[in-house]
């Protein structure tokens, strides 16, 4: 039986990079725009469909944004590695397990050893806080898997040396802190509605593609738009930026919905 199209909405929850805009202790001119596209908290989307959502990750700014979206109910979470602006907001998931109980989380082997010992209090059998979220993890590896209706296909991507995973689902793709994939992952690149990656900057930079390389991976994947995402004030203002590129190709800001 051939799977039904699901028509999925994207919310970009933050555009930038693990430091935000405005970034801390900066006079930059974007750090001080006044332009609400050129604020961005930490990255993340929430991806719905039917009647669930899922977030891939839940970083520093998590609580902020659940807020603003005024998220009532969370079905899971989507890792794409360890680093605390991905991970950050993991104990936040509190409110929602109250609602469903363990909330299952999707990851690779090493971010979940990486949790398990970074949230030591909430994966422990014997020494559980119990006011602790209650995560259910599921291992991904590179084989893909249906999640409520929606097939799901992982792909290894390279952040610098260290190798995370990006997502597909249905024809959408989501792939943040990239600096390489192999021809093999592009593959499953192909024909996509909608490809999500970061630019994180105008001069290059050894772990994230800068927006020159962005935009050469966005042409080689040929997907129908692109939206740019995990953003620095190094890559300049949203507008200016913005009038700059192909007809099919976008930079994402906080709060943005998309359907596909």
């Amino acid at each position: 039986m051939e799977s039904i199209k699901k028509q999925l909405t994207i919310t970009f929850l933050g555009t930038g990079t693990s430091q935000g805009i405005p970034m801390i202790a900066s006079n930059h001119p974007v750090c001080l725009s006044k332009n609400l596209k050129d604020k961005r908290l930490r990255s993340s989307i929430m991806i719905s469909w039917d009647d669930v959502s899922y977030t891939v990750d839940c970083g520093l700014d998590f609580r902020q944004q659940m807020l603003r979206e005024n998220v009532q109910s969370l079905d899971g979470v989507f890792f794409t590695h360890e680093h605390a602006d991905h991970i950050g907001g993991l104990d936040d998931l509190r409110p929602f397990c109250y609602k469903i109980g363990e909330m299952p989380i999707y990851l690779n082997q090493r971010t979940l050893e990486s949790l398990q010992k970074r949230f030591e209090y909430i994966f422990s059998l014997e020494n559980k806080y119990p006011g602790a979220p209650s995560v259910l993890p599921n291992v991904v590896h590179k084989n893909s898997f249906v999640v409520n209706g929606l097939p799901v296909t992982p792909i290894e991507v390279f952040h610098g040396n260290l190798p995370i995973t990006a997502y597909r689902f249905g024809d959408v793709a989501y792939l943040t802190d990239v600096k390489s994939v192999s021809e093999e992952e592009k593959q499953k690149l192909q024909n996509l509605d909608v490809l999500i990656v970061n630019a994180l900057r105008i001069d290059k930079h050894p772990t994230h593609f800068n927006l020159e390389e962005a935009l050469v991976f966005v042409a080689d994947v040929r997907p129908k738009k692109a939206f740019f995402t995990h953003i620095s004030h190094r890559l300049g203002f949203h507008d200016e930026v913005s009038k700059n590129l192909p007809d099919n190709v976008f930079i994402a800001y906080d709060g943005l919905k998309i359907t596909v």
